[in-house]
């Protein structure tokens, strides 16, 4: 999993590249979270071909910071198979999810 930070629209962006799973869960949650530290993030995840329950609790966990922080968290470009688990689980219902990371910084 690589993470790049960037920016769109004023906001800061996590580039999410790889699988979101056990293995990599840490790691993206100690990125993220920093991130949050320092305001809103949008997670594009259109290169993240795969999401585990650990990835999920991942997402789960920045969007929690985010909100008790008073910082916005979305995620944008999910892959149909990365849709389908977060619809599944209901993350559609608490975590804003974007088609693109423009669409994520406008909204």
């Amino acid at each position: 999993m690589e993470i790049t930070e960037t920016s769109e629209g004023g906001k800061a962006v996590a580039v999410l590249d790889g699988r979101l799973d056990t293995a990599t869960a840490a790691a993206a949650e100690a990125k993220l979270l920093a991130m949050l530290g320092q305001g809103a993030v949008i997670a594009d995840l259109s290169a993240v071909r795969y999401v585990s329950s650990a990835g999920l609790r991942v997402l789960l966990k920045a969007a929690k910071q985010a909100k008790a922080a008073g910082h916005g968290f979305a995620v944008a470009g999910l892959q149909p198979a990365v849709r389908e688990v977060f619809e599944i689980s209901g993350f559609d219902k608490i975590i804003p999810a974007y088609d693109t990371r423009a669409d994520a910084a406008a909204g």
